[in-house]
């Protein structure tokens, strides 16, 4: 197994087709890092909600909002997503008729664990997933 750490970032303007942008930049990404396709697909998805949440919720007029991944070769992907909203993303149970909001509840449960950073300006919203 290749233990060489690898990186990737990129920075988008929070509109949703540049959501969709980042997440076919993260697949393909994953993918050349020759992770299994079960792990792909779980990281895929944290970053699909992480992502999501940053265009709907984390937008401010004139900023981006900036995607990273880090893989350590052999444990672990850390994935983040940074935003200039000083708002602090909350899991909330929104219900079973709810057809939102259950990102976070999401990334909880796909994850080992996440958070929240915040940063000089706006925050990162941070996910580790095991390989």
């Amino acid at each position: 197994m290749n233990l060489r750490p690898r990186t990737w970032r990129l920075r988008f303007t929070p509109i949703p087709r540049h959501a969709v942008e980042a997440r076919r930049g993260a697949r393909c990404v994953l993918r050349s890092w020759g992770l299994p396709a079960e792990v792909r697909e779980t990281v895929e998805l944290v970053v699909s909600e992480l992502v999501t949440n940053a265009v709907r919720h984390g937008r401010v007029p004139g900023r981006y909002f900036e995607v990273a991944m880090a893989y350590d070769g052999e444990k672990a992907v850390e994935v983040e997503v940074s935003d200039a909203s000083e708002r602090l993303p909350v899991p909330a149970d929104p219900g079973p008729e709810a057809t939102s909001g259950r990102g976070l509840l999401l990334v909880a449960a796909l994850s080992q664990s996440w958070g929240v950073r915040d940063r000089s300006v706006g925050k990162t919203v941070w996910a580790r997933v095991l390989v």
